[in-house]
C-alpha cells in the first residue's frame, strides 16, 4: 500500500482504538470483589499474547535469533505497557472517580509529543498544535460535565497516584516503540510485548493469589479477562502499533482525547448511564480537533532518531 495512502487509512482507523478502549472502563467498574487487578492483567494479557502469537506463529519462529537478542526491550515495553498501564490503573480504580482518572490520562497525548520532539526528532505543524489543544479543552469540557469550576475543587487522592505512574508510562511506552525500530510487524511484536508483561505480572498475581480473596469462583472472572483480551487488549493495541509507523507517536497519541466520549457511550449503551449536554459540546471541540491533530503532510512527519 502507497505510503499516502496507508497513512490516510490510519488517520481514520485510529479514531476506533478508544472505542475498543472504553470497553476497559465496565471491565474496571465490574471487577472489585470479582478479581485483583495484578490476576485481571496478567489473565487479559496472557490470553491476548497466545491469539497474536497463533496469527504470527510463522513470523515469530522465522525470527527467534532476532527476538531472542532484542528480549530486553520486549520486557520493558510489557513492564510498561502491560503491568503499568494495566494492573496499576486498575488498582487505581478502586480509590479515585472517573473525572480524575479523564484529566489525569488527557495528558498522555502532551507528554508523548513533548518526548517525540525531544527525543524521536517528531514535528508538530501548527494545525496540529491547534488541533491538540482544541481536543484537550474538550476532552476538560467533558469530565467538568461542563461546569468549569468544579476544576477548583479537583484533588488527588492514591489512586491518582497509580494513574498518574499510568500516564506516564504510556507515554514512555509509545515514544520507545519508535525509539526501539523493530521488522516485526505490528501483530508480532504485540505478541512479544503481551508475554513480556505477563512474565513482569507472575510475582504480584501469585502473591494476590495466595494472600488475598483475588479471584471469584465462577464465570464472571473470566468473563472480564476475556473482555480485557479481545478488546481492548488485541484489537486496540494492534490498530494503535500499526498505525504509530504511519503517523507517528505524538499524532497517534491524540486519540486518548476521543476516551471520554467513547467511554460516554459504552456507558450508556452497557450501563445505563446516558450521555448529557455537555458530552455533545465536548464532542463538538474534540472531533474538529482529532482531525487537525491527525492530519497528513505532503512533507515527512518524523525522523529517524
Amino acid at each position: 500500500m502507497p505510503d499516502a495512502k496507508r497513512q490516510r487509512l490510519a488517520a481514520w482507523v485510529i479514531l476506533v482504538v478508544p472505542a475498543f478502549w472504553a470497553i476497559n472502563y465496565v471491565v474496571a467498574r465490574k471487577a472489585p470483589g470479582v478479581i485483583g487487578p495484578y490476576v485481571l492483567a496478567l489473565g487479559r494479557w496472557a490470553m491476548a499474547g497466545a491469539v497474536l502469537s497463533i496469527m504470527a506463529r510463522q513470523e515469530l519462529w522465522a525470527q527467534r535469533d532476532q527476538i531472542l537478542r532484542d528480549w530486553r526491550q520486549h520486557l520493558v515495553l510489557g513492564f510498561l505497557g502491560m503491568f503499568i498501564c494495566g494492573a496499576w490503573v486498575y488498582e487505581g480504580a478502586r480509590s479515585t472517580g472517573a473525572m480524575n482518572i479523564a484529566l489525569i490520562y488527557a495528558a498522555a497525548p502532551v507528554l508523548i509529543s513533548l518526548g517525540s520532539v525531544l527525543f524521536l526528532h517528531e514535528h508538530l505543524r501548527l494545525r496540529q498544535m491547534l488541533g491538540i489543544a482544541l481536543a484537550l479543552v474538550g476532552v476538560v469540557h467533558v469530565v467538568v460535565r461542563g461546569e468549569w469550576l468544579a476544576l477548583a475543587q479537583f484533588q488527588f487522592v492514591v489512586g491518582d497516584l497509580w494513574i498518574v505512574a499510568g500516564t506516564v508510562a504510556w507515554a514512555v511506552y509509545a515514544m520507545l516503540q519508535k525509539y526501539w525500530p523493530s521488522t516485526l510487524s505490528a501483530t508480532a511484536r504485540l505478541a512479544l510485548t503481551c508475554w513480556g508483561g505477563v512474565v513482569t505480572l507472575v510475582v504480584p498475581t501469585v502473591w494476590e493469589l495466595l494472600f488475598e480473596q483475588a479471584m471469584q469462583p465462577g464465570w464472571q472472572p473470566w468473563v472480564l479477562m476475556v473482555a480485557a483480551a479481545l478488546g481492548p487488549g488485541v484489537v486496540a493495541y494492534w490498530i494503535y502499533s500499526w498505525a504509530q509507523r504511519s503517523l507517528g507517536a505524538s499524532r497517534v497519541s491524540v486519540v486518548f482525547y476521543l476516551g471520554p466520549l467513547w467511554g460516554a457511550l459504552v456507558a450508556w449503551g452497557i450501563l445505563s448511564e446516558p450521555p448529557g449536554w455537555h458530552h455533545v459540546m465536548g464532542a463538538a471541540l474534540i472531533l474538529p480537533g482529532v482531525f487537525l491533530a491527525t492530519q497528513t503532510s505532503s512533507k515527512p512527519t518524523e525522523q529517524k532518531s
